[in-house]
């Protein structure tokens, strides 16, 4: 478990960042706990809002790393601990995988944690190394059609969102390929650009810098819409008719337990949306591969339901509950 703390000045986002003067301070700190471990994208993003949070209303935050056991540590943890508002847990779609991943939790994240916002949303890529002969998607789809089972897809862990994106994929299109599980993006990487796997299916944002200096190319992301970070690239649902409708991104939000205040929700919401609504927040954001974007609590308790029945659908029918 690693916890560090932004005080009050924080640290800058930018050369030049300056400090606003503070609004109405919120009482006393908060801890984030986020089941990820430092460095990736969900603690990532979770810094910056903690910057933007100790630099506008002087609030201190604590950031305390939980990962492992698909979130459920961290997760249980923010569940059972008391409804103040001082502790907040990092949501993501991985709590929507959880939910059907495992037969048995310690938890319910309908009943017993309290949505607030949603922080921001980033794509998945189909990349294959840059020296690879499948010049386009279609390209890689004519060669999986022409020679089922020859083709392989890395990914990263068993039942993380990448896993099962590949499998979806897979399925959609009505291709066979063998997926590949890595223990984690260097390894999936390494693997990639040492042309041991065919393709992979990771997120944009460990994977812009290798893209753009020429040892990866995307061939397509998995979004509805195309990705800001890669305009040019088109999506899995514009290059081939089976699949069309075809989306799945990835999401970080906001939750608090079960039970705490409205006002101390309403006002971790509106926080947060005017975080969010920061030039300087968005960029730092676009900087990672996130799309800033704010939701209503409303609209999260729907996110989340709706990424737990899709993913659920997938477990199932992939054999991989616990």
């Amino acid at each position: 478990m690693r916890r560090r703390q932004f005080g009050q000045w924080g640290l800058a986002l930018g050369a030049g960042a300056t400090l606003a003067p503070a609004r109405a301070q919120a009482p006393g700190p908060l801890r984030i706990v986020v089941p990820f471990g430092a460095g990736g994208i969900a603690d990532l993003t979770v810094r910056v809002l903690a910057q933007e949070w100790a630099r506008s209303y002087q609030q201190s935050v604590v950031v305390d790393n939980r990962p492992g056991a698909g979130g459920v540590v961290a997760t249980d943890a923010v569940a059972k601990a008391p409804a103040d508002g001082k502790t907040l847990l990092l949501l993501s779609n991985a709590t929507a995988i959880s939910a059907g991943l495992f037969r048995s939790l310690p938890f319910d994240v309908r009943t017993d944690l309290q949505p607030i916002s949603l922080l921001g949303v980033f794509d998945f890529a189909v990349l294959v190394p840059g020296r690879s002969p499948l010049a386009s998607f279609q390209a890689f789809l004519a060669e999986a059609r022409q020679r089922p089972g020859a083709l392989n897809v890395g990914t990263i862990n068993k039942g993380s969102t990448q896993h099962l994106s590949a499998e979806l994929l897979l399925s959609t299109l009505g291709i066979r390929a063998e997926v590949v599980p890595f223990n984690g993006s260097p390894a999936l990487l390494n693997a990639l650009r040492g042309q041991q796997v065919d393709i992979a299916v990771e997120g944009l944002a460990p994977t812009l810098g290798a893209v753009r200096d020429g040892a990866l190319r995307a061939l397509a992301t998995l979004g509805l819409q195309r990705s800001q970070a890669m305009p040019q690239t088109p999506t899995v649902a514009e290059s081939d008719l089976r699949a069309k409708g075809f989306q799945v991104t990835s999401w970080n939000a906001l939750a608090a337990p079960a039970g705490t205040p409205a006002e101390a929700i309403a006002r971790l919401h509106r926080m947060a949306s005017e975080a969010l609504a920061t030039p300087r927040v968005q960029e730092a954001l676009r900087h990672l591969g996130v799309e800033a974007r704010s939701s209503t609590p409303q609209e999260l308790a729907a996110l989340l339901a709706q990424e737990t029945a899709k993913w659920k659908a997938v477990i199932q029918r992939l054999g991989l509950a616990q």
